[in-house]
């Protein structure tokens, strides 16, 4: 067919006889006219350059939206070359039926075409560079258009061309367009003043983009850029090379931070509390005012979304319908003008409006998914934000009677602020849905008539049973969730307490009460909640408190266990109810007060942190306070010195040297008021005599600080200028030391018998010079050493491996090793079940979907299917009738239906099957494994990552993996299945799947290692918020002492604006697959639609590709996210199965449990042949040669100073240390050949830390329940607990809060000395039990542990040497060897001897 730009089959196309104006051709040709000037007055700038006038401030240049109507200029281009599209279409169609090929149809709508595009690039370029004046040819350009588009308006009015045409239509929209493109541009020179004005504006970017440190750049980027997420590119493609690092993504911007936000939500809030007088105001009010713009946002898009969802099927129906009714056979004419509804039957316009109309949908759709997460990341920063202010403001009795618990706190941080997050999230669905239903309805009720009212009548009658399902879910879901909660907790208390369990053989007992939980956790299916509420009678802690401190002098405040000293300090510090009465101070306000509690407090961050506090670092300060505290041998022996992180999150801490950590804390602040509650409890007599010295009378007296101290140690007494003594929660006297002498000589009496000593003793300061000392911390200098040489050796790997292409295999590489362990810890049987019904459940959809479309096309073909019956059921029934054929046929395609449907089920209860099978495996592995590991293990690795493996990825294994596992499986099913029944209908699409799968390959390959890198940023940068929230509301009362509530609150917010970006990071990420998946899932459709239509398929068949290749859009990007989430999820399976490969203790002996006697150890016996004790192979002996004997029944104390080996060998009693030399013998049997559960049942200890377990007190002392009432009564009433256990709720079966919150430290420790009394064994061991409580009632343990165990060995590792003066025998121990071995009286009469000397300072 010959081309002419008017045509050659109508002569008078040239003809302009009735002017110009009136040729049709002419006007088309004058349309070209502003399309050629645009582009010849764009092209040199944009490719030569212009300079730039940008401002000289430093900000992202590509992003700052200089002029006003950003938006709304994008949006009405988008909409001109749409409307370009449209007429270029009419223009193609039009011509195709006319007899020759008129260029004038379309050639003027490609130009237009092209100039729309060249103006938004134009704009752009003009816009990010600041030259506003440059404006002027787009202007010129749009009052062009606009005139020549509406001379062909007039033409065609004249002419009498008719609505219904689609190009008078067309002509008119466009006239519209460019008419308010040219008013957008006056706005931007009336704003501007660029064009007509003396005095141009000048403009000040916005304060975020001032900033470089924010790199979210999402609000602030043009229209395209923020529908198709390419400012993301970047970063993405950056990952690649260099891992995603908080520093890559940088700030949040000021409005999404959560001050903001939390100001915004409290506004509202306040407004709504104003507006509802007299009632109390509801938060969902103030957070429906303070984010119901950006939920209306989203809810349009959505609904935009789902309107344009319909366009797909009504596309396909379109085209289906062209191909029967074959309305491309049309003859040839001249007339040009094309109606609406013959333009929307050609099927390959309806081709390019489905790609369209996916195109917007998908935009649309993730634009509202991303707007809904951005208002949840924001709530949920302002919830945040109040919920931390209302902790800071708690009461400490609130904490300790229970009424709010840290799980409680982690449970609002960690699970209901997300909940709440994910609501928003979901919150387009609820008014989404009705309408979805509804159209969906109406549609189909077009096509089906009444068979689709049947449909709806289905979906109606199913929605209660749908919420009877739901409201099951969410109750087996909270079922499950109160069991976790209550797993964890056992499994915290058993870790805390693994040392404990370990040395008295009942790992056993709770390893059984874990596992019982976890069973109940893993097949919970409905809710079962019990709650109880103990109310406090309110009864007065502390009662007719009158004392006064003196300013700039030390008060001490002595008492026994439970007197109220403790409480005393807390209602000074405002932290008790007060009933009446009041707290006085001198400047009337109280300032920042130094306070170190008796549970020593440390924060999730280095030593040096913990002990500036926050306070300015002062390095000779920093140092006079380390050594006041003998901190500077620990510090030298942690990995990193005062870097190394403690806390939780960090390495484990002695309680002596957590002790001396929060003392040094105290001290280092510069206040005028010290407060210390028992400092010394943890602490040997040279430390406590050291710290007294140097630290107490040596730093803070020089100062002339008020210093205010609870200790049990009464031979400080002489030192304090003011003495407040108290009993049963009144003071019994106060004064100085002369004073009580002289008032109560009764008191001053006791005490001096107390302490063992002589008047002129107790009168005079007996100054003891620090000797040198030894730590022993938890990394020794072997394992510093050793560490030290695996970091070089790491280092040099890492140089090893700067490869770039080393670095991106392993980083792209997938996890394949632990998904094939994670499936085969499920069973091979389950794991080949799930594979078979998958790939069944898909046949089986496939073929039902194929039997459809064939049945249909032959249908619609002939109206008869017996040729369908006889081609796919077989000769054996061309002899039937076509009733029967048709009857056989239903009957077939129902069996298909319903085996579909069973399969389904199958397929889900499979893979639930498979998951729960592996979780349980997995957890019972790693339980046995860690309870039953060396003690070595617990000492050097933290507890926050031990509890990580059993909290966090415990969770991804039993919630996250099996629905991402079966999310991908179906993905990924439905995607090949698609493929392959597109590839069926139209062979020719496998050629133009080859560039758009190198297309999916590309953006899954970059997707995977950015999403791994953000998903592990979003973890990591959650659990410090978490330990935030968590060690804040344990420190309360020391945030609150020293008055950093303002610090520990600006931290709170860092910590969340850290959590929110990444989290925020990792949704555009999100978005960027979805969009570009989405996108590349239109291209399938088009590939797919436009080659049904060129090679003439089956109509049916058409229909089923088209219909597969909507579900590619859908799920296409779903097998790339789950991939991705796989990868990550797979880290906690990895990281389980690491703690798999640790040996265990060996539990088994050479000696049978049945042939050690029942009674044994009888005598108590004990014989130490040439022992030599190591921890671990690597590492050297902590005992050396060790010799000792042991009579039956004699009373033992070992001492010595820190790091003698006191403490290690009373672990080697119990073989919790490797034995690799020598031997233990005890009545007559090696240690070594017992089975471990048998040692270790047999015998006693009593450690220093007390540990309590939540439950009973009954089952505190005895979980085993084999002893009577009388017997337990009996140890209460030797730890002298009876009374007061008396008193309590219950008696033996009162509550026990964790961790034995609800009693003091000396109580606990009580309770510690009479269940080793309950066990009665011949042999106890008392490893500085004695440490935390004070000295009458040691004194009387003491007299009771003589009498109760007299035919006993008792073996005392010395807290007080005093405490062993009455032994039998004295062994005395320094760096793992025995230096004196005698009575205690042979040993003092040496007055040149170690234990001599250890006496004299003890006095």
């Amino acid at each position: 067919m010959k081309a002419a730009f008017c045509g050659n089959d109508n002569a008078s196309a040239y003809d302009i006889s009735a002017g110009v104006l009136k040729n049709v051709c002419f006007v088309d040709a004058l349309n070209l006219v502003p399309h050629v000037f645009l582009l010849f007055i764009t092209f040199p700038i944009l490719f030569i350059g212009w300079g730039s006038q940008s401002s000289k401030v430093q900000i992202h240049h590509n992003t700052w939206l200089h002029f006003p109507g950003h938006n709304l200029r994008w949006i009405l281009t988008f909409t001109l070359l749409f409307v370009h599209v449209c007429e270029i279409a009419e223009g193609i169609v039009s011509d195709a039926n006319m007899k020759s090929r008129h260029l004038h149809l379309f050639l003027p709508a490609m130009m237009g075409f092209v100039a729309a595009t060249t103006a938004i690039v134009y704009y752009h370029n003009i816009e990010t560079s600041n030259f506003p004046k440059l404006l002027l040819a787009l202007f010129l350009y749009w009052i062009m258009a606009f005139v020549t588009k509406t001379i062909k308006l007039v033409r065609y009015c004249e002419d009498g061309v008719p609505f219904s045409q689609l190009r008078f239509c067309i002509t008119g929209i466009m006239v519209i367009l460019y008419g308010l493109l040219m008013a957008v541009e006056i706005n931007v020179i009336r704003v501007r003043r660029y064009v007509f004005f003396m005095n141009p504006q000048k403009v000040k970017p916005p304060e975020d983009l001032q900033d470089l440190g924010v790199r979210f750049l999402q609000p602030f980027v043009n229209l395209l850029s923020k529908a198709t997420y390419w400012w993301m590119n970047t970063l993405i493609i950056s990952a690649h090379k260099k891992p995603i690092d908080l520093k890559a993504i940088g700030k949040l911007p000021i409005a999404m931070r959560a001050l903001t936000n939390y100001v915004c939500l409290k506004e509202a809030y306040e407004e709504q509390k104003v507006r509802v007088w007299g009632t109390r105001g509801r938060r969902s009010s103030g957070k429906l005012v303070a984010f119901g713009r950006p939920i209306l946002l989203s809810s349009t898009f959505r609904y935009l979304a789902d309107l344009l969802g319909f366009a797909g099927p009504l596309c396909i129906s379109g085209i289906v319908e062209s191909f029967q009714n074959d309305t491309n056979t049309t003859g040839k004419t001249s007339t040009s003008y094309l109606s609406s509804q013959d333009f929307l039957k050609n099927a390959y316009v309806l081709a390019v409006l489905l790609f369209l109309a996916l195109i917007l949908q998908r935009t649309f759709l993730q634009a509202s998914y991303y707007v809904t997460i951005e208002t949840g990341i924001n709530l949920r920063g302002a919830l945040l934000a109040m919920i931390y202010n209302k902790i800071l403001r708690l009461s400490t009795s609130n904490l300790s009677m229970g009424e709010m618990t840290l799980g409680q706190i982690n449970n609002l941080v960690a699970i209901e602020t997300n909940q709440l997050m994910w609501f928003l999230f979901l919150c387009p669905n609820l008014w989404a849905m009705p309408v979805q239903i509804i159209m969906g309805v109406i549609l189909l009720y077009n096509l089906l008539r009444v068979s689709a009212l049947v449909g709806a009548a289905v979906i109606v009658l199913l929605a209660p049973i749908q919420y009877f399902i739901a409201t099951k879910l969410a109750e087996a879901q909270k079922s499950t969730l109160d069991y976790s909660t209550e797993r964890l907790k056992k499994t915290n208390e058993i870790l805390k307490g693994i040392k404990l369990l370990k040395l008295y053989a009942w790992e056993h007992i709770f390893c059984t009460s874990v596992e019982e939980t976890r069973t109940k956790e893993l097949i919970s299916l409905k809710t079962f909640a019990l709650y109880t509420s103990l109310s406090s009678n309110g009864l007065a802690t502390l009662s007719n408190i009158n004392i006064r401190i003196p300013t700039g002098q030390m008060t001490m405040i002595v008492g026994q266990v439970g007197c109220g000293k403790s409480s005393l300090l807390l209602a000074i510090l405002g932290e008790m109810q007060t009933l009446e009465g009041k707290v006085h101070w001198n400047n009337r306000n109280r300032y920042s007060v130094a306070y170190a509690a008796q549970k020593p407090w440390l924060l999730n961050a280095t030593v040096e942190e913990n002990i500036i506090f926050g306070s300015p670092f002062n390095k000779q300060r920093y140092k006079a306070v380390t050594d006041a505290c003998s901190l500077q041998p620990d510090i030298d022996l942690l990995p990193f010195g005062d870097q190394t992180e403690i806390g939780e999150r960090g390495i484990n801490l002695s309680g002596g040297q957590r002790q001396r950590i929060c003392v040094a804390r105290a001290l280092y602040q510069n206040t005028n008021i010290i407060v210390l509650d028992d400092p010394f409890s943890a602490l040997d007599i040279h430390l406590s005599d050291h710290l007294m010295q140097e630290g107490i009378l040596k730093f803070l007296q020089e100062d002339k600080r008020t210093l205010i101290l609870v200790t049990h140690k009464l031979q400080y007494l002489p030192h304090a200028d003011w003495i407040i003594a108290m009993k049963d929660g009144y003071v019994l006297r106060e004064g100085t030391l002369k004073d009580i002498q002289t008032k109560d000589v009764e008191l001053y009496e006791h005490w001096k018998t107390l302490m063992n000593r002589q008047d002129q003793e107790l009168e005079k300061v007996t100054t003891v010079g620090p000797g040198k000392t030894l730590r022993r911390a938890m990394y020794p200098r072997e394992s510093k050493a050793q560490l030290e040489d695996e970091d070089e050796e790491e280092e040099e790997e890492e140089d090893d491996d700067d490869n770039m292409s080393t670095v991106m295999r392993l980083r792209t590489k997938m996890p394949w090793r632990t998904c094939w362990r994670y499936l085969t810890s499920g069973g091979f049987f389950l794991l080949f079940l799930m594979i078979f019904s998958k790939l069944l459940k898909h046949s089986v959809i496939v073929a039902i979907d194929y039997w459809l479309a064939r049945w249909t096309s032959m249908e619609n073909k002939t109206g008869d299917s017996t040729d369908l019956n006889r081609e796919t059921l077989g000769p054996v029934l061309q002899s039937a009738d076509h009733s029967q054929l048709k009857t056989l046929q239903h009957t077939h395609l129902y069996m298909l239906c319903g085996a579909g449907i069973v399969l389904c089920l199958v397929t889900s209860l499979t893979v639930e099957w498979m998951g729960l099978t592996a979780a349980k495996n997995l957890h019972h592995n790693l339980l046995n494994k860690i309870i039953l590991g060396p003690i070595r293990f617990f000492d050097t690795t933290p507890l926050g990552l031990i509890l990580n493996r059993f909290s966090a990825d415990t969770n991804i294994i039993d919630q996250h993996i099996p629905p991402t596992l079966e999310s991908l499986t179906r993905s990924t099913l439905l995607c090949l299945s698609a493929i392959g029944m597109i590839s069926y209908a139209t062979p020719w699409f496998l050629v133009a799947l080859v560039p758009l799968g190198i297309a999916f390959y590309f953006i899954q390959k970059y997707f995977r290692v950015a999403s791994k890198d953000l998903q592990e940023l979003d973890d990591s940068t959650q659990l410090p918020l978490l330990c935030h929230f968590s060690e804040t509301a344990e420190g309360l009362t020391t945030i609150r002492a020293f008055r950093h509530e303002a610090r520990f609150k600006q931290h709170m917010l860092e910590l969340t604006d850290t959590n929110n970006i990444a989290y925020l990071f990792l949704s555009a990420a999100n978005r960027w697959l979805e969009v570009r998946t989405d996108y590349l899932g239109a291209c399938i459709v088009l590939t797919a639609a436009v080659t049904s239509i060129t090679y003439r398929s089956d109509s049916g068949l058409l229909g089923l590709g088209l219909l597969y290749a909507l579900t590619i859009t859908n799920y296409l990007n779903w097998v790339v996210r789950n991939l991705a989430d796989l990868e990550v999820q797979m880290g906690a399976v990895k990281k389980v199965n690491s703690f798999l490969t640790m040996e265990s203790e060996n539990y088994e002996g050479t000696m049978d449990p049945s042939q050690v006697p029942k009674d044994w150890p009888q005598e108590g016996e004990i014989k130490i042949e040439d022992l030599c004790v190591r921890y671990e192979n690597n590492l050297k002996p902590v005992l050396k040669h060790v010799k000792a004997y042991i009579k039956p029944g004699q009373k033992v104390g070992i001492c010595g100073r820190t790091g003698s080996g006191k403490s290690s060998l009373s672990l080697a009693f119990f073989r919790m240390v490797d034995i690799f030399d020598g031997k233990i013998v005890i009545d007559g049997i090696d240690i070594c050949k017992l089975p471990l559960h048998t040692l270790r049942s047999r015998l006693s200890i009593i450690l220093q830390d007390p540990i309590l377990f939540s439950g009973s007190i009954r089952f505190n002392l005895d979980p085993e329940c084999k002893c009577t009432d009388d017997r337990l009564w009996e140890a209460l009433e030797i730890a002298q607990l009876k009374n007061m256990v008396k008193s309590l709720p219950g008696g033996l079966d009162a509550v026990v809060t964790e961790g034995g919150e609800n009693f003091s430290v000396g109580q606990r420790q009580l309770f510690c000395l009479a269940r080793a009394f309950v066990r009665k064994s011949s042999i106890l061991i008392m490893d500085e039990a004695t440490a935390s409580i004070d000295m009458a009632t040691e004194n009387i343990l003491q007299k009771v542990v003589m009498t109760a165990f007299v035919d006993r060995t008792v073996v005392t590792i010395a807290h007080r040497v005093h405490t062993i003066l009455t032994a039998d025998l004295v062994i005395v121990m320094k760096r793992g060897n025995i230096l004196e071995n005698d009575t205690p009286e042979n040993l003092l009469s040496r007055e040149d001897g170690i234990f001599a000397s250890f006496v004299r300072a003890d006095m």
